[in-house]
């Protein structure tokens, strides 16, 4: 080869590498993307929301009559047997009288006794006109109609002198300030079933009305716990969802089960001043009385209910999804390009969501596809 040849292919081949490095700057470079891989595993759809402990059947204790209540000695937290004795009730004390109140009662008094001091001096004259009559008939002197007459008078005088004795005695005791000093006890209020005092409304003595609350009873074994959810959520719950009980205070995650969804919801005023429709769920702990130990009536706790899971379950990331034809779809990563999937997507469980079709166990996707990605392109995983 001459050097005129050897001279030309070094041209050449120069030309050519620098066209190459050319067309090489030129391409696009590969989009570093995060990723992750479609995995199968446990997947659970739950429902998360704080609610309330309270006994399932609790017993307010109302005073049956007005009276005067003796001091209340229970302690909350004491146990109570059926029929054992709550409260005490007395007849109702006479109310403090002030000044003027009393002043006209005493001026009651005073004059209920002249009037009875008058009946008893009109009774005693009828009573012996009557007797006098009586002797003289017996000589034929007195007609039977003056007798008759004389007998009705002493009768009339006699019921107004009881007349005017019940008067004094009503005027008396309205004029009593103070209660007798053999007061016995008038009611006895019971305990309508057996559990604990949970709560006492009224301990110290004194007077109280028919039908005002005394104190609370209950069962503290058997305890549900109520939920307020919203009503979106709320028709996702039925009767027999399982429910998890967290944060209450104890180490263990107690077990609950769904008893009650109410159908009438209302609207609730968040913190953030939006209103809301919430709907009472109701659910009935299993897990044994030993294995929750301290906790009461009025307790809060975290609820979670499970409204669907599965052991093996095909699932991404959903942030791996975008919305594509009216459809879901996801890129994935194939030989290090992003290849457009469409797939079908189930159940979804906060950041994770149920691929039913579309991909397979292992693959690995792209997590939040940039809008610079289109199918085809050239990508470098970078997986978390």
């Amino acid at each position: 080869m001459t050097s005129v040849t050897r001279k030309r292919v070094g041209l050449l081949v120069t030309a050519a590498a620098i066209v190459a490095a050319v067309v090489y700057g030129f391409l696009p470079r590969p989009l570093p993307v995060e990723t992750a891989v479609v995995r199968e595993a446990a997947m659970r759809v739950i429902i998360e929301e704080e609610g309330e402990t309270a006994v399932q059947e609790l017993y307010t204790v109302y005073s049956p009559v007005a009276g005067y209540a003796r001091r209340i000695e229970l302690q909350p937290g004491d146990e109570l047997a059926r029929g054992q004795a709550l409260v005490y009730l007395e007849p109702s004390r006479s109310a403090a009288l002030d000044p003027r109140t009393a002043a006209e009662a005493a001026g009651r008094v005073a004059r209920a006794e002249a009037a009875l001091a008058q009946a008893q001096t009109a009774a005693d004259l009828a009573l012996r006109e009557r007797d006098r009559l009586e002797r003289v008939a017996k000589t034929g002197q007195v007609s039977a109609r003056e007798i008759d007459q004389a007998r009705s008078e002493a009768a009339r005088a006699a019921s107004a002198l009881d007349a005017a004795r019940a008067e004094l005695g009503a005027a008396r005791a309205a004029a009593a300030a103070e209660p007798p000093d053999d007061t016995e006890v008038s009611h006895v209020v019971r305990a309508p079933a057996s559990g604990r005092v949970l709560a006492i409304h009224r301990r110290s003595e004194g007077q109280v009305a028919a039908g005002e609350p005394l104190l609370e009873i209950g069962d503290i074994e058997r305890l549900e716990v109520r939920v307020d959810l919203r009503s979106q959520d709320a028709v996702l719950i039925a009767p027999g969802t399982r429910v998890e009980l967290d944060r209450w205070g104890g180490d263990e995650v107690l077990e609950a089960s769904v008893v009650r969804v109410e159908q009438q919801a209302r609207a609730v005023v968040s913190a953030l001043g939006v209103e809301e429709r919430r709907v009472t769920v109701t659910a009935e702990l299993v897990s044994p009385p030993e294995a929750r130990r301290g906790l009461g009536s009025g307790y809060r706790v975290a609820a979670r209910f499970i409204v669907w899971e599965a052991d093996e379950v095909l699932q991404v990331p959903s942030g791996a999804l975008f919305r594509t034809d009216g459809g879901w779809a996801v890129f994935a990563v194939v030989d290090n390009r992003a290849v457009l999937r469409p797939v079908e997507v189930g159940r979804r469980a906060g950041l994770t969501a149920q691929i039913r079709s579309g991909l397979s166990a292992g693959e690995t996707v792209i997590l939040h596809p940039p809008r610079a990605v289109s199918d085809g392109d050239r990508v470098a995983p970078r997986r978390e």
